[in-house]
């Protein structure tokens, strides 16, 4: 599914117009990513946690040469399903 998949749904669900529904959508985007980008976590009920974690520098190796190399230390983001949204997913695979 893409943003414009999204929009396409708020547009059919909602009535509100093309305009309208892609301004929504935007913003919605647009708070989380502001959240995210200055460090928030951001939880969405039913649907799941977006963690932001920071990640220590650390050595690795080059796969191709073998030699060792240093990680830098950077941030993360993380996902983590909701239970609703693990057992509605669980539910239909058995079906």
């Amino acid at each position: 599914m893409t943003k414009a998949d999204i929009i396409a749904h708020v547009y059919e669900k909602l009535g509100f117009s093309k305009r309208e529904s892609s301004n929504t959508v935007e913003y919605f985007f647009d708070i989380v990513k502001s959240c995210l980008t200055g460090g928030e976590n951001v939880k969405i009920s039913g649907l799941g946690n977006f963690n932001v974690r920071k990640k220590k520098a650390r050595k690795g190796r080059n796969p191709q040469t073998g030699d060792e190399i240093e990680i830098s230390p950077r941030t993360v983001l993380s996902f983590r399903l909701s239970q609703v949204l693990k057992d509605e997913l669980n539910d239909r695979r058995g079906k």
